[in-house]
């Protein structure tokens, strides 16, 4: 199983990701509101401003301060930890 730091020591299953968005479109900012209302929204922003949002399978709604290309590129260089090689 991969991790992808979402940054502040927040880790998110790569494999559990659906989509990496954009926070400012009226459609996503439906999807945030009613994820907090069904308790389904995590906020991993620490305060700060949301620049983007992962969509899990699960229908968890993740917010990140970090933009999407940097999510996106964590999950594809070593910033994905495998928890396999962690454990040896």
């Amino acid at each position: 199983m991969k991790l992808v730091n979402i940054g502040f020591g927040n880790m998110v299953s790569a494999g559990r990701m659906v989509a990496i968005v954009s926070p400012e479109s009226a459609p996503i900012k439906r999807m945030i509101s009613e994820a907090k209302e069904k308790g389904n929204l995590i906020d991993a922003t620490h305060g700060r401003r949301t620049r983007a949002v992962i969509i899990t399978d699960s229908d968890h709604i993740i917010l990140t301060y970090l933009q999407s290309e940097t999510v996106a590129n964590r999950m594809t260089d070593d910033g994905a930890l495998d928890e396999e090689a962690e454990n040896e």
